[in-house]
């Protein structure tokens, strides 16, 4: 499988990466603990090296303790952490119904002993900072970037859901190598921050490259989340009366194509993003073994440029109802 460059770093990754997300937090219950490692651990088997975890991703296991993304991939990790890139972010907290930013030099210097104390680790890879915090200048969050990279905390830092105007400012004080935004069929106005991106030699990490499962043809309406108040997905509008009428819009158009390339819809809607950008990874998640490696086998079909050109001119006449949407 093609390997895709991290920024101006030394770091190569698979084409696709491995979002940790949903085994603990926004999918529903969480996995339990020990399931989770061996998913994550078969991940890595498969070919994955690019792992993506945050401090907030947690959830409510049935006993009511609480199950810590970070702890589960630090514990999956630790025999093979120095064979892969280890991205986690800081400076978001959920507090019920809403989210709270902080990206204070404190909470940030708070944040990264943390992290490092549940992936048993001494160094992250990839640092995000996971959100824009309205009160911290990017100069500032960019300062202290460059103070845990000196001291060895962090190679290198990145920035998700960001603007071009931060970006820009942030990159002046230290280099960003990365930015981790929402990018899928469904989702595709960063486009124009993908192509700032490459003028200034940073990777794109889509988030979310499947609409949240809307891609895979797998679910057809809310009622399939209902049952677990975890799964953030039973309130997304894909999902909605509406919204599943435009989405099965688009599943016809990538269903004929599956069928040509033999493949299934999500890695034709995976195979599309990399055809299209050679800065972008995807990082789908699954706590299905069986998906993860067809999401990973994803990264060999290499789709013609017609059948690329043939899929934009589809969905830019097309609207969908998508969480995020803009």
């Amino acid at each position: 499988m093609e390997k895709r460059r991290l920024g101006q770093t030394d770091m190569y990754v698979s084409s696709v990466g491995l979002g940790c997300m949903g085994l603990s937090h926004a999918s529903g219950t969480p996995t339990p603990k020990q399931e989770a490692i061996h998913i994550l651990q078969e991940a890595f088997r498969m070919g994955y090296n690019l792992f993506d975890t945050a401090e907030c991703y947690t959830g409510v296991n049935p006993d009511g303790t609480i199950s810590n993304n970070e702890e589960i991939v630090g514990e999956a990790i630790k025999d093979f952490r120095d064979e892969i890139v280890l991205c986690t972010k800081f400076g978001v907290t959920h507090k019920g119904d809403h989210l709270e930013f902080d990206s204070s030099p404190r909470k940030i210097r708070e944040s990264i002993e943390g992290s490092l104390k549940r992936l048993q680790t001494d160094h992250i890879d990839i640092y995000y900072q996971h959100r824009i915090d309205p009160k911290v200048e990017p100069e500032v969050v960019a300062e202290v970037m460059k103070e845990l990279i000196q001291e060895r905390k962090i190679k290198a830092w990145g920035i998700s859901e960001v603007n071009e105007d931060y970006l820009r400012r942030a990159h002046a004080v230290c280099p960003v190598t990365v930015i981790q935004n929402r990018y899928s069929m469904m989702a595709r106005w960063h486009e124009p921050l993908i192509k700032v991106c490459q003028e200034l030699g940073i990777t794109y990490i889509a988030f979310s490259p499947l609409a949240n499962g809307a891609l895979t043809g797998a679910y057809h309406s809310q009622a399939d989340f209902q049952n677990d108040q975890q799964d953030f997905r039973r309130n997304m509008p894909q999902y909605s009366e509406t919204g599943i009428v435009k989405t099965n819009q688009l599943l016809e158009v990538i269903s004929k194509m599956s069928e040509q390339y033999q493949a299934t819809n999500a890695q034709i809607s995976l195979a599309w993003m990399l055809g299209k950008f050679d800065n972008i990874i995807p990082i789908p998640g699954s706590r299905k073994i069986e998906r993860l490696a067809s999401n990973f086998e994803a990264g060999n079909i290499q789709l013609l440029d017609e059948d690329i050109q043939m899929i934009d001119h589809q969905l830019a006449n097309m609207e969908f109802e998508v969480f995020g949407g803009h």
